[in-house]
Formats: structure tokens, C-alpha cells, sequence
């Protein structure tokens, strides 16, 4: 047996270098933990991290001799030898087995029952011994063994049990672990807490015996009742759309197997306290949009013959799961001035009848009944419905039937600081900020104005904003669009049409432009030129975009030209600390030096040497055998220039008037000068958008029915998608200065005539300033041929 078992034995050299299987972890930008996945769950720890009490527990428990045999302990395998010898071979016995034997099985050997087994595992132990020091061996086993409920190691059962670390355990629960070796699947302190107990209580008795505690101790440490109780991964920031998003990518560059088991972590981009606030203001959002909707009815009857049945009232409760902030609770009675609910959590609410004022019954699409004059009237004994916490207390709520999503990201960087994908990501997990392709509406026309000012518009061009027909064939049909109020305005400036969100205006100017020019142009943005419709209609935001894809493009405003790719991932380590996965990021770099086009490639002939430096290419160095070592630094890897910086400024100061004197002035409350941003609205109200920026920060929110619904009469952008605007940016902006919104070179402001968008001459009557690119100058007005023709502006 010895010449054919020790040869197959396996190297202990493979333990050295063991790898644990240590779930994926992923944070946020500020460390704080988003989502732990994984089979198992695992925190190595450190032999000399480990307390005392905690070794001395599991030494007691399994081993109390482990420090001084040579990896066997003969008197316990002789005892297992004569035992089993006693029941002839027909069960399991007490096999006597050491620490390392434990480990030489857990690592090399299968549980299989026979003598073969146990002869491997002890000459596997002795080899062990030989080739690892006791320290190493202990500290494997401590992170390695299972100890029920998914745990491996210490550091998890900590965690599981107790929720704490494994310096933060007492000695109680320090041997509630020590105990679970033996059986941790029935006898742990929640699965079997009476016979776990029973364990414990040996393990403390043992250390007392063997002299690792004294009475005083142990004594208190028995009269420890069991508090153990089951405890998820501390996820200190619920972000579970950009998890998933991080997740997901992780996943494909690495395989489940490998990504769940390898002990990476990854840093995602998303700020804590934004990522907080963004998801507060999708909820106060859709809950103020669902209160104006009015009350539609509980969400289902519980029998009233268990309203004095606590205990069936509360498992019926912990079966209906938490959607967003909305705990469920059911009506135990109700008046004429209040009524009394049992929440999930076993709380008893009462609502009066003023804070059900807003409960007008639902009677239809934009049709409400008369408000409450009882409790009673809206609430009935047996309603299971929703309760929501606010500042002063629980309020009555129903589940939104609109959804939302908001993304913000760094206009500089591209760096995603908040996304959320709709209320609740366990009860739908399509992310609408990244999956979800709606028509933006007017929240699209800046695009338009933008590819207007490079062929030759200005703010103060004049057009017609009358009525039209069109041959669309994007849409197949004749096209008559409207402006939202159904009035027509006449010849109107752009600035004013941006403003007052004129869509014949911007119909009319795209199709001067042209639609082919203004598609090219707009893709530049980071669209897709097939998601942009080919017909006039695109000129009234059509297409279906993403509400990312959307404030990429706003981006390009907000950084004055530059299109910057959004990222979501900063990187990803393996458990040694390596980087595996780093994104490459393209910033906005303004002193940057243009990239060449041309490249050389061949040497002149003059002399067979290069008379300057050249970019070589891709190809060459994969042809060169032995390449030089770089030297220098780094070349920058810039986002590209897509607008002009006198264009995309001229966008922004019309977008900043559309927050002081157009539909975004509700913005105006959070006091800066640095706001730009556009409301958009769909047809029938389906689809409402915000998108804007400030400070550096770029954030779009979209408000709409998954169904593609309408959201009801009056709920347009300004009132639906930018209150969540607002509420989101007044944390985002917080302690951010205000950006410098100074026109930049290549600029010049000029005195028009409002009605005509022609120069004046000074000291006209009547007229205002306006912004121009300084080579597209209005013609100056000639309202007295007499007078001197001389152009004072010449000088431009």
C-alpha cells in the first residue's frame, strides 16, 4: 500500500498557492459596498488578525493537541481503529482526525468512507507537516471550512451569524463557530439552534478544562443566550443598476465561474451621496405624479375574519415584498376621521383624514372623483395597501404605475455619477436609462440648433413659425405638425423659438439646413445615424434614444465641444491586488495637441535616415521583433472635438434663458447661474424629459408608462421629469463652483433689432444684444437709406 499510495500522493506545493474561492465584490467611488456575488460566501482573514479566544475555541474543539503531534494524533486514530473494528465495519466512527487531516481532505480528497481513504489522508498529513509550517496549516483550515449557510471560512461565519468581524465576536460566539465544524449544516445556531447550543456550551467547557479561559469567563460566556440570526452581505449603498451594469461586464471578460470564485473587486464610478439622492428624487418623483393621478384601489382584500389574528396578519404581510420605500400594511379599522393599519414591520399606523386628502378616486384617464369627507371612504377594514415613511411620520401611498430613470455623469470625464433605472430594480430589472429607447421630444431640438449654427444660422435668424405640411416618409404619411399650445407665433428669432420650444421653427429651420446634413451632423454626438429617422420629423426629437445616449449628447454642451464616452467602471483587481480590467478613458483634454494624420511609411531616400521624429504604426511594431523600449511620457488619449466651442456656447446660453425665462425656470431655486438644460413632452404626454447641466455635472431624467401610456392632462416635462431634476442636482451641485460661463474667442455680441434679427446701428430704439460668431454677422438694418452706409462692426 505505502508504493502505490505515496507516489499518487498530490504536492503540497499546491496549498502554497491555493486560491480560495472568494465572491466578487463591487463598490462605489467612494468604497462603499454595492453588491457581494457569489456560491460561496468567504472573508479570509489572517492567522495573527485572528483573536486568541477564537484559535484557543477551534484548538478545544478539534484539535487541543494540534502544536505537538507530527500531523497525526495516534491516541485518537487507535481509538477510531478499535471502534471500528468493534462495529465490523457496517458505519461511520470516530476517526480521530487531526487539523491537517482535515485539511488533506478538504483540499486533496473526497469524503468517500473506506479504509483506502483514511490511509491517504494520513500519509498526506505527515506530508503536510513536513513541507508546511503549523501556522500555515491553521490558518488554512480557519478560511476554508464550511460552517453552514454558505459561510466558508471564520471571517464568513462572523458575518452570517452575527453580522460582525471576527475581532468584534465574543467569546460566546467564538465558540458558537468553533462548534460548527462537526455537523454545520443541521446543528448551527439557526438551522438547529437547541443542539448548537448543546455544542457551544462543550466547546467553552473544553476551554476551560484545557486552561484557555477562566471561570469568571466561562461562566458568562455559557449564560450568553443565542443571538445569532441570519445576516445578508453589509451592502452599505443599493445601487443595483450600475451593479448589475458591473456585474454583467465583469462577467464577459471573465466567465461566471471565474468572476463569482476569484476574490475580484471592482470600483465602480458612482458617488455614494449622489447615487442616494438620484434614487430619492425617482421616488418622490413618481409618488408626486401618482398622488395627482388620484387613488385607484387597495391592492387586494385580506379576509376580516384574521384582522385579530396578529400572528396570520404577519406572515400574510412578510409575504408581499417591499417595492421601492412602500411598506405593505393592512386596514384594521376605520372612522369617519381616521384609520388604524398594521404595518410589515409589525408597527401600528394611524392616518387622519386630512393627510387623505389627495385619495380623489380614480375614475378614468384624467378623471377624478370628489376629495374624501371620510377615513372610511378610502380605507376599509381588511385593505392591504402601501404606507410610505416621510419626516413626520407614515403616509398613505400606492405603487407608482409610471416609471422613471435619471443618469449623470461628469461633463469632463464621462465618469457616471448616479444611475438609476426605474423605482424598483427587484421588481423589474429592464434598466431604462441604458435599454429603454423613448423619443426625447424637445429635449432633441438643441441637436438641431446646433447643425443650424454651423451652416450658417444665428440665434437671431428669423423663421416662420406657421403652419406646414409635409411628406414625411419616415412616417409614411402626410406630417402637420403643431406647436404644443396649438398657436402660431409668426416670424420668430431662434434664441426666442429655443426658449418657448417653437416646433414649427425647428421644422422649418431643419429642413433649410437640410436633412442629411443635419443627420451627419447630429450623429457626431454619439447617435447612432440609423437611430435617427430619415424624414423632418427627427426635427421634433422621433428618434428613440436612451436616456444615456441623451446626456452624452448634452455633455458635448456642457464641456464645451467635446465627446466624451460614459463610464461606469474605474477597475477591477484580483484578489492580489493586480489590475485585470481598467477601461480606457478619453477626458476632455483642451491643451491637448491635435493627433497627425499623416504617417510615413518608409524612410527617405535621400540618406536612409528620418530628418525628424515620426509616428510609426501599429503595424510596424508588430513587425519589429525586438522593439525599443518607449520613453517619455504617455501619449494623451483626448476626447474628441465634435462642436465648436463658439457653437457649443451659443447652445448653452440659449439653454441657460430656457431656465430663466422658458419652461426650466423651476430650476431657478437652486440659486446658480451656471444652469442650462431643455424640457422635452411626446405626443399625448407618453414621454417626459429633462436634461440639463450645471457645474460640471450633465443629468437627463426621463418620466413615462412602460406601456407607452399617456402620463395624464398637464404632465409635461417641466412638471413631471424636472422637480426630480431639481431635487437630484441640489446634491449633486453641493460645494461644486459655479463653472465660468464667459464667451469664449471668436465671439462677438452685437445690438439687433428683436423683430428682425438685423444689426442696428447704436443707439437704436428698442434693440437688444446678441451673441454671433465673429465671421457671421448679421447684415446691419438700413432703416434710413439717406444715412451713411459706413458698418461700424467692420472692425470684426
Amino acid at each position: 500500500m505505502w508504493l502505490i499510495i505515496v507516489p499518487s500522493l498530490p504536492s503540497v506545493d499546491t496549498l502554497r498557492d491555493v486560491r480560495l474561492q472568494v465572491p466578487l465584490r463591487i463598490y462605489s467611488a467612494d468604497d462603499q459596498l454595492m453588491l457581494e456575488v457569489g456560491e460561496q460566501r468567504r472573508t479570509p482573514v489572517r492567522l495573527h488578525d485572528m483573536p486568541e479566544n477564537l484559535r484557543k475555541a477551534f484548538l478545544a474543539a478539534e484539535d487541543d493537541r494540534f502544536y505537538r503531534h507530527p500531523g497525526i494524533d495516534w491516541r485518537g486514530t487507535l481509538r477510531g481503529v478499535v471502534l471500528y473494528a468493534r462495529s465490523m465495519g457496517r458505519g461511520r466512527v470516530p476517526g480521530g482526525s487531526t487539523i491537517t487531516q482535515q485539511v488533506a481532505r478538504r483540499f486533496f480528497l473526497s469524503t468517500e468512507y473506506s479504509v483506502t481513504r483514511k490511509f491517504r489522508e494520513i500519509l498526506l498529513a505527515l506530508k503536510i507537516e513536513r513541507e508546511m509550517s503549523k501556522d500555515e496549516i491553521f490558518e488554512l483550515y480557519l478560511n476554508k471550512e464550511f460552517l453552514g449557510h454558505r459561510a466558508y471560512g471564520v471571517g464568513a461565519a462572523a458575518q452570517v451569524y452575527y453580522g460582525k468581524t471576527v475581532d468584534e465576536l465574543t467569546l460566546a460566539e467564538m465558540a458558537m463557530i468553533a462548534a460548527l465544524p462537526k455537523a454545520p449544516s443541521r446543528d448551527n445556531p439557526i438551522s438547529g439552534p437547541r443542539q448548537a447550543m448543546i455544542r457551544r456550551n462543550w466547546v467553552l467547557d473544553r476551554m476551560l478544562h484545557l486552561g484557555y479561559i477562566s471561570e469568571t469567563e466561562h461562566a458568562e460566556a455559557r449564560a450568553e443566550a443565542n443571538n445569532a440570526r441570519l445576516h445578508g452581505p453589509v451592502r452599505q449603498l443599493e445601487s443595483d443598476w450600475v451593479a448589475e451594469m458591473t456585474r454583467r461586464k465583469i462577467v464577459d471578460k471573465l466567465g461566471a465561474e471565474e468572476a463569482y470564485g476569484g476574490g475580484y473587486r471592482a470600483w465602480t464610478t458612482v458617488e455614494a451621496p449622489l447615487q442616494r439622492a438620484a434614487e430619492q428624487a425617482i421616488r418622490d418623483g413618481l409618488q408626486a405624479h401618482d398622488r395627482r393621478q388620484g387613488w385607484r384601489r387597495p391592492e387586494r382584500q385580506l379576509d376580516e375574519a384574521v384582522l385579530d389574528d396578529r400572528e396570520t396578519l404577519q406572515q400574510q404581510l412578510a409575504s408581499v415584498r417591499l417595492v421601492a420605500d412602500l411598506m405593505p400594511a393592512v386596514v384594521l379599522d376605520s372612522d369617519d376621521e381616521r384609520a388604524i393599519l398594521l404595518a410589515r414591520n409589525g408597527e401600528e399606523v394611524i392616518i387622519e383624514l386630512e393627510q387623505l386628502a389627495w385619495a380623489r378616486p380614480r375614475l378614468g384617464p384624467n378623471a377624478l372623483g370628489s376629495r374624501p369627507q371620510a377615513a372610511s371612504d378610502v380605507l376599509q377594514p381588511g385593505d392591504l395597501v402601501r404606507l410610505r415613511p416621510l419626516e413626520d411620520g407614515w403616509r398613505l401611498a400606492q405603487v407608482p404605475l409610471a416609471e422613471a430613470a435619471l443618469v449623470s455623469m461628469d461633463a469632463e470625464s464621462g465618469a457616471i455619477l448616479a444611475l438609476v433605472g426605474g423605482l424598483d430594480f427587484g421588481r423589474s430589472q429592464f434598466n431604462r436609462a441604458t435599454q429603454s429607447r423613448r423619443q426625447p421630444g424637445s429635449a432633441f431640438k438643441p441637436f438641431v440648433y446646433a447643425a443650424a449654427f454651423d451652416n450658417g444660422f444665428t440665434p437671431a435668424s428669423i423663421v416662420n413659425d406657421s403652419p406646414v405640411v409635409i411628406n414625411d416618409p419616415s412616417m409614411e404619411r402626410e406630417w402637420r405638425p403643431t406647436n404644443f399650445s396649438r398657436q402660431f407665433h409668426g416670424p420668430t428669432r431662434l434664441r426666442e423659438a429655443m426658449v418657448h420650444s417653437r416646433n414649427l421653427v425647428s421644422v422649418r429651420l431643419l429642413m433649410n439646413v437640410g436633412l442629411e446634413p443635419s443627420r451627419e451632423h447630429i450623429s457626431h454626438f454619439g447617435f447612432e445615424r440609423s437611430d435617427l429617422p430619415d424624414g423632418p420629423s427627427l426635427a421634433l426629437g422621433s428618434a428613440s434614444l436612451t436616456p444615456l445616449s441623451v446626456n452624452t449628447g448634452y455633455a458635448v454642451f456642457a464641456n464645451g465641444g467635446y465627446r466624451v464616452e460614459p463610464q461606469f467602471l474605474h477597475r477591477v483587481i484580483d484578489g492580489n491586488g493586480r489590475s485585470v480590467i481598467e477601461p480606457l478613458w478619453q477626458p476632455v483634454c483642451r491643451d491637448c495637441p491635435e493627433p497627425r494624420e499623416e504617417v510615413l511609411d518608409e524612410l527617405p531616400e535621400s540618406n536612409g535616415q528620418l530628418d525628424a521624429p515620426r509616428r510609426i504604426t501599429l503595424g510596424e511594431r508588430e513587425d519589429n521583433a525586438h522593439p525599443q523600449e518607449l520613453v517619455g511620457p504617455t501619449l494623451p488619449n483626448p476626447a474628441p472635438q465634435v462642436l465648436s466651442p463658439q457653437t457649443s456656447w451659443l447652445i448653452s446660453s440659449m439653454l441657460s434663458d430656457v431656465i430663466t425665462g422658458g419652461t426650466g425656470r423651476r430650476a431657478l431655486s437652486l440659486n446658480r447661474s451656471d444652469l442650462a438644460g431643455k424640457t422635452g413632452t411626446t405626443n399625448d404626454l407618453r414621454d417626459t424629459w429633462f436634461a440639463g447641466y450645471g457645474g460640471g455635472v450633465v443629468t437627463t431624467v426621463w418620466v413615462g408608462m412602460d406601456d407607452n401610456q399617456s402620463l395624464g392632462r398637464q404632465e409635461q416635462g417641466g412638471r413631471t421629469a424636472l422637480p426630480l431634476w431639481v431635487d437630484f442636482m441640489a446634491v449633486a451641485l453641493e460645494g461644486r463652483p459655479e463653472v465660468d460661463m464667459s464667451p469664449p474667442l471668436g465671439l462677438v455680441q452685437a445690438q439687433i433689432d428683436p423683430d428682425t434679427g438685423l444689426r442696428v446701428r447704436p443707439g437704436q430704439v428698442g434693440a437688444i444684444q446678441e451673441w454671433f460668431h465673429a465671421d457671421n454677422l448679421p447684415a446691419i438694418e438700413d432703416r434710413d437709406r439717406e444715412q451713411d452706409d459706413t458698418d461700424p462692426f467692420d472692425i470684426f
